[in-house]
């Protein structure tokens, strides 16, 4: 038997193409670095006096950018991510994960939105710390990692889980943008300190790679049972 017929014979089963699921190594991998970050930053936040300042100096230098027409557009900004609008969005994301065929994506998108906002805000009482004064801006000692900055990142992030492949890359661009426009909106209106959104960025990143390498267990585990293509099994004859 000639050697492709042969390799071709493997990977078709039922007259359908599996193809080999990543390993859950490399979501693990970020995990674990999210979590080494989060501990460096609080650590650095909370214990290093001339991070104090200078995390209170980039606060005050942010908030002279504010003004009637940006507080107004920061203010809506961030109410989209009220807990009512919330749970909007991501019961939008899961519906249309379920409409696409994945529900182990649509578990995935309740896990991370439930989840990741949930532990900034347990976390916060926990690791409460005094922040430096510049100015009039004072921030409460119970502010890091920051609840806003986690949502938007856990929702950005699951907004490209959801997404389809091939319009993944613009998913993320704007993704990207509305995360980091977040942020630079809770610095404006002096809700958070520069720490408490990266706090909240890495918190969101964190669970979904937690999310991601569940998702590539799970798949490898029990692999989902979606026909190929028609192309796909052409090209595979073909061959």
């Amino acid at each position: 038997m000639p050697e492709h017929a042969y390799s071709v014979g493997a990977m078709r089963r039922g007259g359908s193409v599996r193809r080999r699921q990543p390993g859950a190594g490399s979501p693990l991998l970020l995990a674990a670095l999210c979590v080494v970050a989060l501990a460096l930053v609080w650590v650095v936040a909370a214990l290093v006096p001339a991070a104090h300042v200078r995390d209170a100096v980039a606060l005050h230098d942010f908030t002279l950018l504010d003004g009637s027409h940006i507080a107004a557009a920061t203010k809506f900004l961030l109410h989209l991510l009220d807990p009512l609008f919330f749970t909007i969005w991501g019961l939008a994301l899961v519906l249309i994960a379920l409409a696409r065929g994945r529900p182990r994506v649509a578990l995935a998108v309740v896990v991370v939105m439930s989840l990741a906002p949930l532990s900034s805000e347990v976390l916060k009482p926990l690791l409460a710390h005094p922040h430096a004064r510049v100015g009039a801006t004072q921030i409460g000692p119970a502010s890091w990692p920051s609840g806003h900055a986690t949502a938007a990142a856990a929702l950005a992030l699951c907004a490209v889980l959801v997404a389809p492949s091939r319009r993944r890359p613009l998913v993320a661009l704007l993704a990207a943008a509305f995360t980091l426009t977040v942020g630079v909106a809770l610095l404006i209106g002096a809700w958070h300190l520069p720490s408490d959104v990266l706090g909240g960025y890495l918190m969101g990143v964190l669970w979904m790679a937690l999310a991601v390498a569940a998702l590539r267990v799970s798949e490898r585990r029990w692999p989902s049972r979606a026909a190929p293509k028609p192309s796909t099994e052409r090209r595979v004859a073909a061959s």
